[in-house]
């Protein structure tokens, strides 16, 4: 199968477990979610228009809603041909989860790379045993879609933006409707805004939670 890919690059991982983390990113077009803190709306639509070859998608210095089409085998071929030595993968997107990921992480794992996904939790996860799921709840976002049940079991950390109070019990009112009790949450203050910030930080110790910062946005890095 073919995937849709708005960017692909090696960086440092700067959200959840794996914060330090170098990584290779694959960033897939399309998200019909609707948050409205998101900070890659350029991926939400799949336009034709869009499509470029892939040496464009590769060139692109700023971000555009161009992506372009890749098979699993030309994907990993990319990653050797840029020499990356990252031996992580993150998926994510847009919303990743809208395609099968079992033979994307499946190669990269046979060839001894750890796997990652990020999702919103609205659709189906459909991905390898080993991949590491994080699932990012979006509640009440304007596209309308649920928290899947089977999302949340399978996460292997929940990582949730928050700005308000509002934002914090309706995460506790998820975890308790899908009784999470034994995942890693998170809380990522949104925009790095000071008073979301310091809420996380009080939420985090009143709940034994743990936070996420963001770190690539406050070094500067994609």
């Amino acid at each position: 199968m073919n995937y849709k890919i708005n960017e692909l690059f090696e960086t440092i991982q700067g959200e959840g477990s794996f914060t330090g983390q170098p990584s290779i990113f694959i960033r897939l077009q399309g998200c019909p979610v609707g948050c409205s803190w998101c900070d890659t709306k350029h991926t939400w639509n799949i336009e034709l228009d869009d499509q470029v070859s892939p040496d464009i998608m590769l060139a692109k210095k700023a971000e555009t809603s161009q992506w372009s089409s890749f098979t699993v085998a030309e994907i990993f071929a990319l990653v050797q041909e840029k020499h990356f030595q990252a031996k992580h993968i993150v998926i994510t997107g847009g919303e990743p989860c809208m395609v099968d990921l079992t033979p994307l992480c499946q190669l990269f794992e046979q060839q001894g790379y750890s796997t990652q996904i990020e999702t919103s939790g609205t659709f189906e996860i459909i991905t390898t045993e080993k991949c590491w799921v994080t699932v990012s709840p979006k509640i009440n976002m304007r596209g309308g879609y649920k928290i899947l049940a089977s999302a949340m079991s399978r996460a292997n950390e929940i990582k949730h933006p928050i700005a308000t109070e509002q934002h914090v019990d309706d995460l506790k009112a998820l975890l308790a409707l899908h009784k999470v009790e034994n995942t890693a949450i998170y809380l990522q203050p949104i925009s790095q805004k000071k008073r979301a910030t310091e809420l996380a930080i009080a939420t985090c110790i009143a709940n034994n939670w743990r936070l996420s910062i963001q770190v690539h946005k406050y070094i500067g890095i994609e």
